[in-house]
């Protein structure tokens, strides 16, 4: 039996779906009406569903005309890229980063706190976690390499949660797994611009996984760090214009 909890959790998935394949264009207003009918539903689940979508910066509610699916902008995606390099630089800074000694002096409670956290996820890693992961970031990799897009967000969404659920912080991996989807919301439409994506997206997963395998919290800082300059750069995020548009230029 599907409850209406449950039918509000599948539309809910299904519409950020629809906002991360593009099919739901950002600034395209809607109504619980018109989403209802699409699947044949209640309003009730419906705009239980839009109302959390809205609560995940995902849409924006157009007062007496429904709802709008929100448009990030080149400067809110800078910011989210640093927001989450933030929180995941800190947490493996706990680890190596200790400059002032066991008792991480220097660092007071951040240090050790970001210590415990990532603590916590290399001790979590497992053979069965480990295998899991991987297999994320091998389906990953593939699509990345591939240059398909829809495939890539599914598994680089898994992959991502799964790393961060290891971190025993539900906060945290809630927060990194919000700002992953408002990222990709924003780059869909800039990257599919591209007649091609084959050798354009991150193709990661796995040394990181590596590193974080292996305890070096070093190489992983170093290889989240790569990401985001890369995350920044494929979207022309970086203040630098893509290949083609600077040679258009």
């Amino acid at each position: 039996m599907i409850t209406r909890s449950t039918l509000r959790s599948q539309i809910a998935t299904a519409l950020r779906d629809e906002i991360l394949a593009g099919r739901l264009t950002t600034g395209r207003d809607f109504t619980v009406k018109e989403i209802a009918e699409q699947y044949g539903v209640s309003a009730t689940p419906v705009r239980e569903a839009l109302v959390d979508l809205a609560a995940q910066g995902l849409l924006d509610v157009e007062q007496h005309r429904g709802f709008r699916v929100h448009e990030f902008t080149a400067a809110d995606y800078r910011a989210m890229c640093e927001a989450r390099e933030l929180v995941v630089d800190g947490v493996f800074r706990g680890v190596d980063g200790a400059a002032g000694g066991p008792d991480g002096a220097a660092g007071g409670g951040t240090v050790l706190a970001g210590r415990a956290v990532a603590r916590r996820a290399f001790d979590g890693l497992g053979p069965e976690v480990v295998r899991s992961v991987r297999r994320r970031a091998d389906a990953a990799e593939r699509a990345a390499r591939a240059g398909d897009l829809d495939v890539l967000i599914a598994y680089d969404l898994r992959y991502w949660r799964e790393l961060s659920g290891l971190l025993g912080n539900p906060y945290v991996c809630d927060f990194l797994d919000r700002l992953r989807v408002q990222c990709w919301v924003y780059a869909v439409p800039v990257l599919r611009r591209h007649a091609s994506l084959r050798g354009r997206l991150w193709a990661g997963h796995n040394a990181l996984l590596d590193a974080v395998e292996s305890g070096d919290a070093r190489a992983a800082r170093e290889v989240v760090a790569a990401y985001n300059r890369h995350a920044l750069a494929q979207v022309g995020a970086d203040g630098v214009a893509p290949p083609e548009e600077a040679e258009a230029e």
